[in-house]
């Protein structure tokens, strides 16, 4: 449709399709630019656990946190190297889903088998991992727009802090 139109380019708004990799690669295919970070780069970040691996390797500063959890008993040795209290994350997905603030292993026990449905069922991938949860944070968001030429910049920062059930309400 959108070669039908004459379309050069998309720019795919927000939401799934502006995370879709093989929507980007199918406008790639079809000679369409797509406005919006390479398929490489969706793929590389989709997970949260490979954004975090990304980020150490390039010594950004992350808060404490885990790799993938392979069960219970091993998310528990986490969280006490990490220390209470931590947030239980789905690597998939987003909009606040798959994400819960556990204070103990007894909340942990509870949480774990939970999310991990949550997760299967939202985004067909049940990997789980940790962070280390601050009480009083603010979230700050910075919007980074590049050329695809190496031309980039920050378009400045947003607080995101106002949230209901881990989403962002302002």
């Amino acid at each position: 449709m959108a070669r039908d139109c004459g379309a050069q380019a998309i720019h795919p708004g927000y939401g799934f399709l502006s995370e879709n990799a093989g929507f980007a690669q199918a406008c790639e295919a079809a000679g369409i630019a797509f406005i919006g970070p390479s398929p490489e780069h969706m793929q590389a970040f989709g997970l949260k656990h490979t954004a975090r691996e990304l980020a150490e390797a390039c010594q950004v500063p992350l808060l404490p946190g885990s790799g993938l959890l392979s069960d219970l008993p091993h998310a528990q040795a986490e969280a006490a190297r990490i220390g209470y209290p931590v947030m239980l994350k789905s690597t998939a997905g987003g909009g606040g889903i798959g994400m819960r603030l556990v204070r103990n292993d007894a909340e942990l026990a509870e949480a774990f088998g939970a999310v991990q449905r949550l997760a299967s069922a939202n985004f067909k991938d049940a990997g789980l991992f940790l962070e280390k949860y601050v009480e009083q944070a603010r979230h700050i968001e910075v919007q980074v727009f590049g050329d695809g030429q190496g031309q980039v910049i920050a378009l400045g920062e947003r607080d995101c802090s106002a949230q209901r059930r881990n989403q962002k309400v302002i």
